[in-house]
C-alpha cells in the first residue's frame, strides 16, 4: 500500500483546486563534481554549461541524503521527501564510460530507494525494493556502483511507496564520450511533474471508492443538446446509450486531474513559471522529462518550431514539430532557435486540459510570456475502446469538443504472421479474457495507432509528433529476428480501480521468464480506455514502428487506448526486472509484473 512521508492522513475536499502554489523549493540544479553537493546558483539557473563539450568531470562519486524537506504551499506547512535539502531532487550529470558511485543515506522515518530510470546496469543496482535489493532502511546508507554505458537524458526517482509523488525525483544527464551530435549554445533540463498535498494513500482510497472522484467534467443535458444539433438526435442518443451500456464515460481522460494537482516545470508552479535565458539566434537544447505520477502532458512553444532529436535518451533523426505529447517517465530532447527576443512561452497542458505548467525563454530575468488559451478538452471515442473496426458501428462522439475524430485513419500495417525462417514463431498468449471483476472491457478490434498523435491532438492545425516519426540514427545492435512472441493485454476495471496484465493483478500473476541471450517480441493490446506508459527495467524496448533496422530504442512506451503495438527485446542482462505501467496508482493497484532473465 502506498505511504507518504511524515504526513497525517487526510482527504481533500472534492472541489478544492490547487493552483498557483508557490513552492518553497528551488528548481533542480546540477550536482558538482565532488563527493558532496556544492552550493548552486539561483533557482532559475538550471543551465548545463555551453557546448562544445565541457571539461570531463573530476569525480564520479556523489553523496545523496534522502530526507524530509519543509515546503509551504498556500500557507500549509508540509514535509516532502527530497534529496540534500531540495525537493524536487537535484539534477546530476555523468559522463559515458565512467564508473559512478552514489552513496544514498536515508534520513526518513521509513524505507526508501533510488531507481535509475532507463539505465542499463546490473540488476542489483536497479533500485527496486523486493526485486533488485532490500531497500534502504531508515538511518542506513546504500552504495550504488556501476559503469555508465550510455548517454542522453534520463532521470531518477524513488521506487518506494508514494515518495515519487512527493517530489523524490531528479534529472540525470549523461554526456556522450564522443561529444554531442548537435551543437547548441544553451542546454536546459525541463522536469515536468504533478504535485499535490493529498496523501498518496488517500488518493488511491478515493479512486477505489469512486473512480470519478477527481473528474467533474462529465457530459450533461447541455452537451447532449449540443451534440444532437451537431450530429443529429439519433446519433447523439445512440452514442449516449452505447457508453451507458459499457458503464463508461468519454470524459474519463485522467484518473487524477487539476482538481488537486498543480503542474510544475522545474519545480515552479504556473503563476511563477521557470525562466531560461538566451540571446536571439542561439540554438537551445531543451531536455524534457515527464516525472509526473499520473499526467500526460502536451508541450508546445507558440511561435517556435521544435526539432525533436532524442527520445528516451537515444538519438533519433531530427523531426520538426510544433507540439508533442510526453507520457510519464518518457524523455524528449528538442532544439529551438529563437530569432526574436520574445519572450517565448513554454506551454505544457495536461492531457485532460484541467491545468498547465509553463516556463519562458527570455533575454532577461523577470519576463513572462503570454499564456495561450487552453485547447478544447478531448473526449474518448469507440476507437479508444478498441471498437474502431467494427462494421456498421456509428462511432458517434468527438475527438474533442470542436472536431470530430477521424476514425478512418488506417494506422500503420502491423505483421500478422511473424515467422523465423518461414516457420511460425512460438506465441505466448493469455487464456481467453472475459469481462468480470478485473476486466471491464475486452477490445474487439484493437488497431495500430502509431501514426496518431493522441486524443485531443488530431486536426489541431499544428504539426504533432507521433511514434511513427521516431527513427533511430543508427541500426540496432542486435539484428536477429525474435525467436518467440509474448502477447500481453493491458486490462482494468475503472469502477473498482483495479489494473493488471491479462486480467491479473501483480499478486496473482506469474513472472515472465526470458532465457539469457534470447530475443523476443512483446505484443501489447490495450483493452482499457486509458493510456498506459509501460516501462521495462534493465532492457531496451525497440519499438516496431515501420523503420525496420532503425527502430527507436525506448525504455517507456505509451500505449494508447484500444491500441495494439509491438516491440523487440534482447534479454542480454540477467536478473529480476520490474515491468509496469508508470502511472503510479495503476502500478500500485496491480499493473506490475516481474521479468526474470536467467
Amino acid at each position: 500500500m502506498l505511504r507518504t512521508i511524515s504526513r497525517p492522513p487526510r482527504a481533500l475536499p472534492r472541489r478544492r483546486f490547487v493552483t498557483g502554489a508557490a513552492l518553497a523549493c528551488a528548481a533542480p540544479r546540477f550536482l558538482q563534481a565532488s563527493p558532496a553537493l556544492a552550493n548552486a546558483g539561483p533557482a532559475s539557473d538550471v543551465v548545463i554549461p555551453k557546448t562544445p563539450q565541457p571539461p570531463p568531470l573530476a569525480s564520479s562519486s556523489f553523496s545523496l541524503t534522502v530526507e524530509t524537506v519543509p515546503m509551504t504551499i498556500h500557507g500549509a506547512h508540509l514535509d516532502a521527501a527530497g534529496v540534500n535539502g531540495l525537493a524536487p531532487a537535484p539534477a546530476m550529470r555523468w559522463r559515458e564510460g565512467d564508473n559512478v558511485r552514489i552513496d544514498v543515506t536515508n534520513r526518513l522515518d521509513e524505507a526508501t530507494s533510488i531507481h535509475w530510470h532507463g539505465l542499463r546496469l546490473p540488476a542489483d543496482m536497479d533500485g527496486v525494493p523486493g526485486l533488485s535489493f532490500g531497500g534502504i532502511a531508515p538511518g542506513e546508507t546504500f552504495t550504488y556502483r556501476f559503469p555508465v554505458r550510455q548517454s542522453g537524458t534520463y532521470w531518477y526517482h524513488s521506487h518506494s511507496g508514494g515518495q515519487e509523488q512527493g517530489a523524490l525525483y531528479g534529472a540525470l544527464v549523461i554526456d556522450p564520450a564522443a561529444g554531442p551530435v548537435h551543437q547548441t549554445e544553451r542546454d536546459y533540463v525541463m522536469v515536468l511533474s504533478d504535485w499535490t498535498d493529498v496523501a498518496a494513500r488517500d488518493i488511491v482510497s478515493n479512486l477505489k471508492f469512486n473512480s470519478d472522484y477527481y473528474n467533474f467534467r462529465q457530459r450533461t443535458v447541455g452537451t447532449f443538446a449540443r451534440d444532437a444539433r451537431r450530429d443529429g438526435l439519433g446519433s447523439a442518443l445512440r452514442d449516449r446509450l452505447r457508453w451507458g451500456a459499457m458503464n463508461m464515460a468519454p470524459t474519463d481522460i485522467s484518473d487524477v486531474s487539476g482538481v488537486i494537482y498543480t503542474y510544475l516545470l522545474n519545480g515552479q508552479p504556473p503563476d511563477i513559471g521557470w525562466t531560461g535565458l538566451f540571446r536571439p539566434g542561439e540554438r537551445i537544447r531543451l531536455r524534457f522529462i515527464n516525472a509526473a505520477s499520473m499526467t500526460l502532458f502536451d508541450v508546445r512553444i507558440p511561435g517556435l518550431s521544435m526539432t525533436v532529436v532524442a527520445a528516451d535518451g537515444n538519438d533519433v533523426e531530427p523531426v520538426p514539430v510544433d507540439e508533442f505529447r510526453i507520457g510519464p517517465a518518457e524523455t524528449y530532447d528538442v532544439i529551438v532557435q529563437p530569432q526574436s527576443e520574445g519572450p517565448h512561452t513554454i506551454f505544457v497542458q495536461s492531457e485532460d486540459r484541467t491545468g498547465y505548467a509553463r516556463g519562458v525563454l527570455a533575454t532577461q530575468p523577470g519576463l513572462l510570456g503570454p499564456i495561450p488559451p487552453m485547447d478544447p478538452r478531448p473526449l474518448r471515442t469507440m476507437a479508444d475502446m478498441g471498437m474502431a473496426g467494427m462494421a456498421g458501428m456509428n462511432m458517434g462522439g468527438a475527438q474533442n469538443e470542436h472536431n470530430a475524430a477521424n476514425m478512418d485513419m488506417p494506422g500503420m500495417a502491423m505483421p500478422s504472421a511473424h515467422s523465423k525462417g518461414g516457420a511460425p514463431l512460438p506465441i505466448t498468449t493469455p487464456a481467453a479474457l472475459r469481462t468480470g471483476v478485473e476486466v471491464q472491457n475486452v477490445a474487439p478490434t484493437p488497431m495500430n495507432r502509431l501514426t496518431e498523435p493522441g486524443d485531443g491532438l488530431e486536426n489541431n492545425g499544428r504539426r504533432v509528433l507521433t511514434y511513427a516519426d521516431l527513427r533511430a540514427t543508427r541500426p540496432g545492435t542486435d539484428p536477429r529476428p525474435p525467436s518467440r512472441e509474448i502477447t500481453l493485454h493491458l486490462t482494468g476495471n475503472m469502477e473498482r480501480f483495479i489494473w493488471g496484465f491479462d486480467g491479473k493483478k501483480f499478486s496473482e500473476a506469474e513472472p515472465i521468464r526470458l532465457a539469457l541471450g534470447e530475443r523476443v517480441r512483446f505484443v501489447l493490446i490495450n483493452d482499457t480506455m486509458m493510456e498506459h506508459p509501460i516501462h521495462l527495467h534493465g532492457l531496451w524496448s525497440e519499438l516496431e514502428n515501420g523503420h525496420d533496422a532503425f527502430r527507436p530504442y525506448k525504455h517507456t512506451i505509451t500505449v494508447k487506448p484500444g491500441e495494439r503495438l509491438s516491440y523487440l527485446v534482447s534479454a542480454d542482462t540477467p536478473g529480476l526486472w520490474a515491468y509496469h505501467c508508470h502511472l503510479l496508482y495503476h502500478m500500485d493497484t496491480g499493473m506490475f509484473r516481474t521479468v526474470v532473465v536467467s
